[in-house]
Parts: structure tokens; C-alpha cells; sequence
């Protein structure tokens, strides 16, 4: 009996209770306080050690996590954007800008192309905007001989090189001049052509007919192809790996 008056005169001065009393009647502040304050639990997280973690296999453990943040620390980080193009590592040296080294990648395009396009085994003579179209605009123009026809800019028309690199925006060509040029794609339109069969095996294959018939013998004109750049905005291979739908251009 004696031990309920000094329960309830420490009720009496908790701040909570005090605090309830201000907003709810007396009665309704004693009930709140009692359920959801004075017999509330109190979560408290374990301080004891794991029991199902020995000493012997917590220190295996820190000593593993210990050696995965030095190997971790210990691994170089790859470079920004930034330090790329302060290092210049996709620029291409003023020694290797000949046109001479990029001549034996263009037959290798040409190769490439008349693969592709169903012209290496001699069957198909031609090709239509239906079957070439999604071809020609996912192909990779590493090594395509291109001379711009038309261009917002005028100096630009006429200009003609192997491209060296397909970038989002612009073509990088080497001229026959041994100069690098940066074409932009916007606005421009690029024209290329794909011969039917190797030089070399066109000389050849002459040179048998001519040595039977005694007259020289001319082979087949190349396929001429015109390009515009604004249609090929993208990366080389995001180009190969993505689906082209026919719409209208209003630039055309």
C-alpha cells in the first residue's frame, strides 16, 4: 500500500505526463502516459559478442577485410574524361598521319562491304534502298574512302581521305596530302564508293580475258553512295547494335 502513493507522486513530476496534461484533460493524459510512455518497450540493440563467432574466426574475419581494403586502395583508378584528352590518347600522332598506312584498312573496308552488302561471292550485281538502307547506316566507316558533296560549309565540299576515326559527331579522314581533317556529320553529306571486286584481282581477271579475246577488258563501275552525315550521329558501335526504322527527314 505504501509503495502506489510514490509511484504515482513520480508520475506526478514526469515531464511527459506535465506535457500531456497541458493539451488532454487529467484522466486522458494519465492513460496516454500509462500505455503509450511509461509501458512502452525500449528496443536496444545487443552489445554482447555473436556466440555463433568464435575469437579465432572474428579475427580471420577482420584480417580478410583488412587485406580486401589494401587491394582495393592498390587499384589504380581509370581516367576521367578530362585527363584523356589532357594526355591526348585518342589523338592520332602527326607521324602516323600518311594516307600511304591507311590504304591497305580502306581494301580491307571495301572487303568489308562487299561482304555485307552480298557482293563477295559475284551472285548480286545490285542493291536497292530497301536491303542496303539498314546495312549502309549500321556499317562501320573505319577505313571508307568519303568525299563530302555538300556541306553548310563551302570550303569543306570536295574534300576527300580515309577516315581514320568514326566518332558521335564527326569523321577524322586523311587526305592524299598526308592531312588530317575533322568533318563535321551535321549538315553534310558524305559520298563513297564500293567496287565489285579487288584491283588487283580486276587487273588480273583483264588481263586473262584480254590475253584469249586481244583487247583490253573494263570491269564493272562501282557502287556510288551517298551518306548523310545527320543520320549518323552515334557511335560505331552503338550504330551496330541498334534498329533503324524508316521515317521522313525534313532536312532531306
Amino acid at each position: 500500500m505504501a509503495s502506489q502513493p510514490a509511484a504515482k507522486d513520480q508520475n506526478q513530476d514526469h515531464v511527459a505526463l506535465d506535457l500531456l496534461k497541458s493539451a488532454h484533460s487529467s484522466d486522458t493524459a494519465n492513460t496516454i502516459f500509462n500505455e503509450r510512455v511509461k509501458l512502452r518497450p525500449l528496443l536496444l540493440r545487443p552489445t554482447s559478442p555473436d556466440p555463433n563467432r568464435d575469437a579465432r574466426s572474428k579475427r580471420q574475419y577482420e584480417r580478410h577485410q583488412k587485406a580486401k581494403a589494401q587491394r582495393k586502395s592498390k587499384k589504380p583508378k581509370p581516367l576521367s574524361a578530362k585527363q584523356k584528352r589532357a594526355l591526348c590518347i585518342y589523338d592520332i600522332p602527326q607521324s602516323q598521319q600518311k594516307y600511304a598506312i591507311y590504304e591497305p584498312l580502306h581494301r580491307m573496308w571495301c572487303e568489308y562491304m562487299r561482304e555485307i552488302l552480298g557482293l563477295s561471292d559475284g551472285r548480286r550485281t545490285y542493291v536497292d534502298a530497301l536491303s542496303a538502307g539498314p546495312l549502309l547506316v549500321s556499317a562501320d566507316y573505319h577505313g571508307a574512302l568519303v568525299e563530302v558533296t555538300r556541306s553548310r560549309c563551302v570550303s569543306r565540299v570536295g574534300l576527300k581521305g580515309i577516315v581514320v576515326k568514326d566518332t558521335k559527331f564527326t569523321f577524322e579522314i586523311v587526305t592524299r596530302k598526308d592531312e588530317l581533317k575533322v568533318m563535321p556529320k551535321e549538315h553534310t553529306v558524305f559520298r563513297f564508293e564500293v567496287p565489285f571486286e579487288d584491283e588487283q584481282q580486276r587487273i588480273e581477271a583483264g588481263a586473262e580475258v584480254a590475253g584469249v579475246q586481244g583487247e583490253d577488258v573494263k570491269g564493272r563501275r562501282p557502287l556510288v553512295f551517298e551518306i548523310h552525315g545527320s543520320q549518323f550521329e552515334s557511335r560505331a558501335p552503338d550504330r551496330a547494335n541498334k534498329k533503324f526504322r524508316l521515317h521522313l527527314d525534313p532536312d532531306l
